[in-house]
């Protein structure tokens, strides 16, 4: 089944502007689609393609690479292996899981300067990374992060009108309780399905929840194979497991020593970086001092991780039980789950947010006369100021962080957000909006 996905646009603008001069690699986390979007791409905008899938190509399509000093050797022995003609200028050609071929991509600077045909890599950027200690990176190469599928692209998939709520954002006004609640219903469907393709098409074929957590937990095990292959120590995949456990506490930051006890730091802090690079998580630093460049005030020892998908962290919420009951998705659906797992939003917000190509970041500090401190959730720049966002999974009535960070740091924020399942609403100078807006407001 082939979606609608944002990453093909952006494959199109490479291919009118630069894949005469560039390649183009699309990278991310396993089974976010990466592969089903390069060759969609290659069917539909070319006159003809040859897609090298390097997990299973045959050793004569590898000894191919070893000269590829002669490239009109090269095509014809590509083409005869294949059986697929190439036309100048009219044909791509796909390395699929081009990290476990390495010699492939550094055969990448010749063929783009050779200027016959047009090259598309796919790969996990952890995997790469790993696998590039002796070949020449290729600078003619252009990177497309490819995420797990956002709310607009969900919603596209599963007929549903996203379009409505670009209007609502447009009106600044909310539609009433009862339409605010459906809304906020579809939202937590997304929630639970998340934006893995497997599991959106399985929630599309109609199956239970239990059979789509099952598909959740094949992807959640791959990954953690992965892990195992960087660190047979099963420290790394501790500490991916340990991500909902952390948030839940709603302390500062992360800590490593929670999820792994105390080790070697050095080699600790490699392994989260490896993690990172896995794309299967997202970091958000703690801001120093907010302002415009947020980037600049980055805590790297002060940080929290949340999972790349929503639908994952669900499941990992509740890995330890044998399967998800249908019971328990239920719960999420109609908002019966226990309100201190109000993270499970937070979580919703940072994926959210970093599908806009964004860095996460939040800020502390402490609060005066007490041994407690405010937190605001997410800091956006935008212009010269910052955007500042709350997330609640229930109440609203207390919104002290927020309401402190607007005074201590007046002069640089633009707006304040309170994000909650409520409908639109706001306090002064607080804006309340229903979670399924922000979107629309970064």
């Amino acid at each position: 089944m082939y979606f609608k996905r944002k990453a093909y646009d952006k494959l199109i603008n490479w291919k009118q502007n630069y894949a005469d001069d560039y390649a183009v690699l699309l990278e991310g986390a396993k089974r976010v689609g990466k592969s089903t979007i390069a060759e969609q791409f290659a069917r539909n905008e070319y006159k003809s393609y040859i897609m090298l899938d390097f997990s299973k190509v045959s050793d004569n399509i590898r000894k191919i690479f070893d000269d590829i000093g002669n490239l009109d050797m090269f095509f014809l022995r590509l083409q005869a292996e294949t059986g697929i003609t190439l036309y100048e200028h009219e044909s791509l050609i796909i390395f699929d899981e081009v990290q476990l071929f390495p010699k492939a991509r550094q055969s990448i600077k010749h063929l783009v300067n050779d200027h016959r045909y047009h090259y598309l890599e796919t790969g996990s950027l952890i995997s790469i990374k790993k696998n590039v200690k002796d070949i020449l990176i290729p600078s003619e190469e252009k990177k497309i992060r490819v995420y797990p599928m956002d709310y607009e692209e969900f919603c596209l998939a599963t007929n549903k009108n996203y379009e409505l709520l670009r209007q609502i954002a447009m009106s600044g006004k909310g539609l009433g309780e009862s339409t605010n609640r459906k809304l906020m219903r579809d939202l937590r469907i997304y929630m639970a399905v998340g934006g893995m393709p497997q599991a959106v098409e399985a929630y599309i074929h109609g199956d239970n929840f239990t059979k789509i957590d099952h598909v959740k937990r094949q992807i959640i095990g791959l990954y953690e194979d992965d892990f195992k292959k960087i660190d047979p120590s099963g420290r790394m995949s501790a500490m991916y497991r340990s991500i909902p456990a952390q948030l839940a506490k709603d302390s500062k930051k992360y800590r490593i020593t929670t999820a792994i006890g105390k080790r070697n730091n050095t080699k600790a802090e490699e392994l989260l970086f490896d993690l990172i690079d896995s794309r299967t998580v997202l970091p958000c630093y703690n801001s120093t001092s907010p302002g415009a460049s947020l980037s600049d005030t980055k805590d790297f020892d002060s940080y929290k991780l949340y999972l790349s998908d929503t639908g994952l962290f669900v499941t990992l919420m509740f890995i330890d039980r044998p399967e998800a009951e249908n019971e328990l998705y239920a719960k999420l659906l109609y908002d019966k789950l226990p309100a201190n797992l109000g993270y499970l939003y937070e979580n919703l917000v940072a994926q959210m947010i970093a599908s806009t190509e964004r860095e996460l970041f939040y800020h502390t500090w402490e609060k005066k006369g007490s041994t407690h401190y405010y937190e605001v959730d997410f800091l956006v720049s935008e212009g010269s100021k910052v955007n500042v966002f709350e997330v609640k999974s229930s109440g609203i009535g207390k919104h002290e962080s927020i309401d402190d960070f607007s005074i201590k740091y007046s002069k640089y924020v633009r707006k304040t957000y309170l994000l909650s399942q409520k409908d639109v609403d706001k306090d002064g100078a607080l804006l309340m909006k229903p979670i399924y807006l922000l979107p629309f407001l970064i």
